[in-house]
């Protein structure tokens, strides 16, 4: 009787199937984990607030902490008729409410929300996509940084725990040579336009930068500059706290596209260099030939301390887990770019390399600019001695903007002034080392010369 019964209830729902010309989707808040909110339905909230909003007349507001302005969304009960592309939508939210009294760590077992939206069939262009533009505009980009391993499985379950990403660099006030900045803004652009390009050449959907320089040349403030112009959100990755390579790639897994991923100073993080090869390899078997890389026998054993290896490290860049989405960044930062192994940031891994130098003159008009509100022309002589300075001195662009710092006692000739003054005791200093350094040489020479002559 009751295989007779599904029978039935098969039928008739076909029977309905045939005759109903309209499909309904439902969209739960809560994904199957029931961790965290389903992309689409924010994506969908979001759109429904934006472009619905002369038609609903009850609304819920909620001011979230990854939003950069209170969200209104349409209230429960309500019936929204929306036109999109000459297409009728019906959608409507409700809410299912637990029939006793349940408490639970997970937010989508005590009450589950949802969006059901009906339309004709014949309207094939229903795609999860549609809304994401009024997304994109009314949430609040997040910085992620990774969770140590030994967290993963508590009741959080998550990988990455976020902030709002709120750094305010731009392209415009990057302190770096203008012709640089150009030549990164459009690489930044073919990038982003470049989905079916990657597809016809069979590229994973990624770019690698290695940005490499001094120290306070604005390595970081370029990262935050090139996710603010993207709108990506940011995964700041703690090689130290990841334990093996097994961890990296999951890391991996659960970051989303539209996403930066960060390592920072790469060669003080973990050590990823010096076990490659042995100064004295070893000798030859009578079965590998001449073609074959010999590895130290130290490096063929496994390493207790450390399991992440250069070879976890390269495949995350780019192995087949680095297929795995799309829509990715990855950069590297250093102080010392020698000092990393050719492997990691060979073409193809770190695509393109990006030197941050020292201030230079252009660099310090736009400084000037952005701290003082100020031009070469409204006082020239300072600028002129300054950038004549700054040719024979070598000063990173956080060193110059700490300078022209405004206070009440410090108007802008006096933090020129000051600039000034540090620039011109950093020549003295850079002379006198100099010089050292020559009387030294000399003093050695005639030494060796004294002890040839005995």
């Amino acid at each position: 009787m009751a295989m007779n019964h599904v029978k039935i209830t098969l039928l008739i729902n076909k029977i309905m199937a045939y005759f109903n010309r309209y499909i309904q989707i439902t969209i739960s808040e809560y994904g199957p984990e029931r961790f965290e909110r389903s992309d689409f339905f924010i994506a969908v909230e979001a759109y429904l607030s934006d472009s619905c909003s002369l038609v609903a007349r009850k609304f819920k507001a909620d001011l979230g902490r990854d939003r950069k302005k209170p969200q209104t969304s349409v209230d429960d009960g309500q019936e929204i008729v929306d036109t999109f592309n000459h297409a009728m939508f019906w959608w409507y939210d409700y809410t299912e409410y637990p029939r006793g009294n349940v408490f639970s760590w997970s937010p989508g077992d005590e009450k589950r929300r949802f969006y059901r939206v009906t339309f004709h069939r014949n309207f094939h262009a229903f795609k999860r996509d549609v809304p994401s533009p009024f997304t994109a505009r009314n949430r609040q980009r997040r910085l992620f940084t990774n969770n140590p391993s030994n967290r993963w499985g508590s009741g959080e379950k998550t990988f990455w725990s976020h902030v709002a990403f709120q750094h305010l660099a731009t392209f415009d006030t990057l302190a770096i040579d203008p012709t640089e900045k150009k030549t990164i803004i459009d690489d930044l652009i073919a990038f982003k336009d470049g989905k079916d390009y990657y597809t016809k050449v069979g590229k994973a959907w990624k770019r690698g930068y290695l940005l490499f320089g001094p120290p306070g040349t604005g390595k970081s403030t370029m990262i935050a500059a090139m996710a603010n112009f993207l709108e990506y959100d940011v995964y700041d990755l703690e090689l130290t706290a990841v334990k093996n390579n097994t961890e990296l790639r999951k890391l991996f897994v659960e970051t989303t596209g539209k996403s930066i991923i960060v390592i920072e100073d790469i060669d003080c993080s973990v050590d990823l260099t010096g076990k490659r090869r042995d100064k004295k390899p070893r000798k030859k078997s009578s079965r590998e030939n001449d073609n074959m890389t010999l590895q130290p026998m130290e490096a063929e054993k496994d390493d207790e301390d450390t399991k992440l290896t250069l070879s976890g490290v390269l495949n995350f860049i780019d192995g087949l887990w680095s297929a795995c989405g799309g829509e990715r960044i990855i950069i590297f930062t250093t102080n010392n770019k020698d000092a990393l192994d050719p492997a990691l940031i060979r073409r193809g891994r770190m695509d393109k390399h990006i030197e941050m130098s020292y201030c230079c003159c252009e660099a310090f008009k736009l400084l000037a600019s952005n701290y003082l509100d100020i031009t070469e022309n409204q006082l020239f002589e300072l600028f002129g001695e300054i950038q004549q300075l700054l040719e024979e001195v070598n000063m990173c662009p956080a060193d110059v903007a700490e300078h022209l710092m405004r206070t009440e006692n410090r108007d802008a000739d006096a933090c020129l002034q000051g600039l000034v003054v540090a620039l011109r005791d950093a020549r003295d200093m850079a002379i006198k080392e100099k010089e050292k350094a020559k009387e030294d040489v000399e003093k050695s020479m005639g030494k060796e010369e004294i002890a040839g002559t005995k």
